[in-house]
């Protein structure tokens, strides 16, 4: 068979998700972005949404930013950019079994956690308080992820990415809306099935857990195993999901996976490991955020997307890695005499 012709690509990818895609699936096509423009030649518009996001400087600064523990020192720990690519991967795995639409799913799992702050849901929950002190409606990670996509990325002018994909990453939180896509929802499950497995694992490599604790429950009906657990909830997702018409995880999977959810908030998330480096990650933060407040002239320039002081504030710190945040606040506060590292 004789290579295709470039110039009917967008005819054969539309006969394509005609013939392979679900009835339920969310098509490529019409792209609807906030602004119109013309297609590309040789991508569908969720291909160009998602080499938009991998390209973007918040994709790339997920390589240093926190996903459970802060600034491991092995070269095994996860990243916020590696949880990232491994959700991206088991979704597509997802999508594809159920014929739903994989360009769509993996351009949501590679923008869902652009907005994380630095310091993983520790650094969350400082920026969170302190937008609320200021009258503010606090921070939440999905929101944020939309506001770089929409608007702060390019500049300030945004990625103008397909509706689509902005709705599966404002909604790929358990505290979020639901998404209008069955693409958006299985990020949504994938997400936590993916951290709770690897933060076990990184939890187990930090030495913080014997895997011998586990809850016994939760190993019999997910298995002993990191990729035992991500097969067993993957596998039943599929499955339940194809009876129900719907996104959707069999009661026992589901009831197991709270379980160690509940387990790892008890054990990690909140042990004494990571509250040893709260009141610090909290001092940084906090140093950051009243400095700009008291110094804005110390801030980039504004944008105009860039309303208030509060807003240049906590976009400048959010889009902070781990390493930047510690070398500006020490560089704030630490006199040059005394820095001697």
């Amino acid at each position: 068979m004789p290579l295709h012709d470039p110039a009917d690509f967008h005819d054969r990818q539309r006969a394509r998700e005609a013939a392979v895609l679900s009835d339920l699936a969310c098509r490529s096509y019409p792209a609807v972005r906030e602004r119109p423009e013309p297609e590309a030649p040789n991508r569908t518009p969720l291909q160009r949404d998602r080499d938009r996001i991998v390209h973007s400087k918040a994709f790339r600064r997920l390589k240093q930013k926190t996903q459970v523990f802060v600034a491991p020192t092995g070269d095994h720990f996860r990243t916020r950019l590696t949880h990232t690519l491994e959700v991206t991967g088991i979704a597509r795995t997802v999508a594809r079994s159920l014929g739903l639409n994989e360009d769509l799913v993996e351009a949501i799992g590679v923008g869902h956690d652009l907005g994380h702050p630095p310091f993983g849901h520790i650094g969350e929950d400082v920026l969170d308080r302190w937008i609320t002190e200021q009258g503010g409606d606090g921070f939440r990670h999905w929101e944020h992820s939309v506001r770089i996509v929409e608007r702060l990325e390019r500049k300030g002018t945004g990625l103008n990415l397909c509706r689509s994909v902005v709705d599966g990453i404002a909604t790929h939180s358990g505290r979020s809306p639901r998404p209008t896509t069955l693409e958006g929802a299985i990020v949504r499950v994938v997400d936590r099935i993916a951290y709770l497995s690897h933060d076990v694992d990184d939890a187990i490599r930090a030495g913080v857990l014997d895997e011998r604790e586990l809850p016994a429950d939760v190993v019999a009906t997910l298995g002993q195993a990191g990729t035992d657990r991500i097969d067993t909830l993957v596998d039943d997702l599929v499955r339940t999901s194809a009876d129900a018409g719907d996104i959707r995880q069999g009661e026992e999977a589901a009831e197991a996976m709270d379980a160690l959810r509940r387990f790892m908030f008890e054990r990690v998330y909140l042990g004494d490991t990571a509250r040893q480096e709260h009141a610090r990650i909290e001092a940084v933060l906090r140093g950051l955020l009243e400095h700009y407040l008291a110094t804005p002239d110390d801030l980039p320039s504004a944008w105009a997307c860039q309303t208030t002081l509060t807003e240049r504030i906590v976009d400048w710190v959010a889009g902070m890695t781990d390493g930047f945040a510690v070398r500006t606040f020490v560089g704030l506060t630490v006199p040059r005499a005394f820095d001697v590292g």
